[in-house]
């Protein structure tokens, strides 16, 4: 499996910004989707993920603000990131797993299997 995100940029405070992941291989429908963001300096941070039924979760700084979707026909996963602050300045990983179940261990980034190689968000003041 093989994860490859894109759309990163630079955006003004207060824009918006849409983050794509597409995941190689035939089983993506079974395979939870999750996004991470890192900055420098800084632990690892969950963002959001999305199930294979659309069943979704937000980290804080993400709720209100951003939306996780899937399209199982394509193989991809978007993340809408609305009223972007530049506290969101970051490299944006998304990540996969194949997982049974939903729960609180999906907000951790050592759950999951894949990695893509990240995209970068700049969000200026």
């Amino acid at each position: 499996v093989q994860l490859q995100a894109s759309g990163g940029g630079l955006v003004q405070t207060g824009g918006s910004l849409r983050v794509s992941c597409a995941v190689s291989g035939r089983t993506f429908s079974t395979y939870v989707v999750g996004w991470f963001r890192q900055t420098p300096g800084k632990e690892r941070e969950f963002v959001a993920a999305i199930a294979r039924n659309g069943i979704s979760d937000y980290g804080d700084s993400a709720k209100g603000r951003f939306r996780i979707s899937r399209d199982n026909a394509k193989n991809t996963v978007t993340l809408q990131m609305n009223s972007l602050k530049p506290e969101d300045t970051a490299v944006y990983y998304c990540a996969a797993v194949q997982y049974a179940g939903w729960g609180q261990a999906l907000t951790r980034g050592s759950t999951y299997t894949y990695w893509g190689q990240g995209t970068l968000v700049t969000v200026s003041s």
